[in-house]
């Protein structure tokens, strides 16, 4: 006679099945960023907090400002460094080319879009001293971003001075204490799936005493501040069960001379730093990445599907788990586009596509062709393209595990 599980029995251990189900998805990230810290910096100061993230994955040497002296070149800029990390992408594309936040170019989504769009009822929050981070960036209510919602913020403080009164240079650190303080309340009693936390005291102190014992002094007030986030993370993890991703990073460096000034090329304004309790992977390992990989690592712990047209379009690798190529490089040789890259994963095949149109940057989609595929292991092709002329050639290198791209601009072409 077969066996009859009984009813409280049964609905036991669907409740466990259930939570067991719910804990898959219970996948939550904090992103902050601390700005204006050049690696060196970071490098040579007592962060004990910092030290004890990385312990549990690693501290990464990163760089911003796009590919110099190509067509993705970006300004070494605060604003323009946020939002390379939102949407994956350099300012060519999200076109965020200073601190006013003029136009950006919203058709590249953020993080938090891909987020709200695949899962409408998970929670992004934003912690952060400038309000334009939510408004502008986020784009938190706006047409252009299909009305995205943040559903916690504590953030335009800069605008309070009456509670933060600007007459002393310290009022910052003190706007970054409530920063925190709302964040740290935010992730023990909410536990927004996706936040994002800014820190700016650091660049202001920079930009007042350059390298210093001012600036030295902040960045250290920030690896406190960092720790108390840990221990609400840490909070959440032992209490509910939860699997967090913690990613740390600056937007620009500052310049060699004094360390005042920021928003060129040189090595030190472009060479930042990231810290993450995730196990690195190769890809990071033997390169130095990119604030705009910082999206599609989230994307590949939260379980984000990007869809194949935003993924052709970023300009970001994921430093966690299996990757197949990177440094994707492009030259034009008597009507043939020359194609390498990096072999990262020697499995499978590479699938070469390629786009003469940027529909993409007003929002249409690009008519890729697929020109040739070869193994992972070549490292090189050559694409004959006598017969499409074009002012810009993008080519799209789609791997096992992932994808990379890298245009061919001629001078002059948008």
């Amino acid at each position: 006679m077969p066996y009859k599980m009984q009813a409280p029995l049964k609905s036991i251990l669907t409740a466990i099945l259930l939570v067991a189900a719910l804990n898959l998805f219970a996948q939550k990230v904090v992103f902050v960023i601390a700005d204006g810290i050049p690696a060196d910096v970071i490098e040579k100061l007592e962060t004990p907090n910092i030290k004890a993230i990385a312990a549990k994955g690693a501290y990464m040497r990163a760089h911003v400002g796009g590919d110099k002296g190509t067509y993705s070149e970006t300004l070494t800029i605060s604003a323009v460094g946020y939002n390379s990390l939102l949407t994956g992408t350099w300012v060519n594309k999200h076109n965020v080319w200073d601190n006013d936040i003029k136009a950006p170019n919203y058709n590249y989504p953020t993080i938090f879009r891909l987020l709200k769009n695949q899962y409408p009822d998970k929670k992004i929050a934003c912690y952060s001293s400038w309000l334009d981070n939510r408004t502008k960036l986020i784009g938190d209510g706006l047409t252009q971003t299909n009305n995205i919602h943040v559903d916690y913020h504590a953030d335009g403080f800069e605008l309070d001075t009456v509670k933060f009164p600007h007459h002393s240079e310290e009022y910052m650190h003190h706007i970054d204490e409530a920063v925190v303080d709302n964040a740290t309340a935010g992730i023990k009693n909410e536990a927004p799936d996706l936040s994002w936390v800014y820190l700016e005291y650091t660049d202001d102190m920079g930009h007042a005493h350059g390298d210093s014992r001012q600036m030295y002094d902040a960045v250290q007030m920030m690896d406190a501040q960092v720790g108390r986030l840990w221990q609400a993370i840490t909070y959440r993890q032992q209490k509910f069960n939860e699997k967090w991703l913690i990613v740390i990073t600056t937007d620009h460096g500052r310049d060699e001379k004094a360390g005042h000034n920021h928003g060129g090329q040189t090595p030190r304004q472009r060479t930042t730093w990231m810290v993450t309790n995730a196990v690195i992977n190769d890809y990071a390992n033997y390169n130095q990445p990119g604030i705009v990989d910082i999206l599609p690592t989230i994307a590949r712990f939260m379980h984000i599907t990007i869809p194949a047209d935003v993924n052709r379009e970023l300009d970001g690798i994921p430093f966690t788990g299996p990757v197949s190529v990177a440094k994707p490089e492009l030259n034009f040789i008597q009507g043939h586009l020359d194609v390498t890259w990096q072999n990262i994963n020697p499995d499978g095949e590479v699938k070469i596509w390629l786009a003469t149109t940027n529909n993409a940057k007003t929002g249409g989609k690009d008519d890729y062709k697929l020109v040739a595929t070869v193994p992972a292991t070549a490292r090189h092709a050559s694409i004959d393209v006598t017969n499409l002329q074009s002012d810009i050639y993008k080519v799209v290198l789609e791997g096992k595990f992932n994808t990379v791209n890298r245009w061919w601009v001629t001078a002059g072409a948008k």
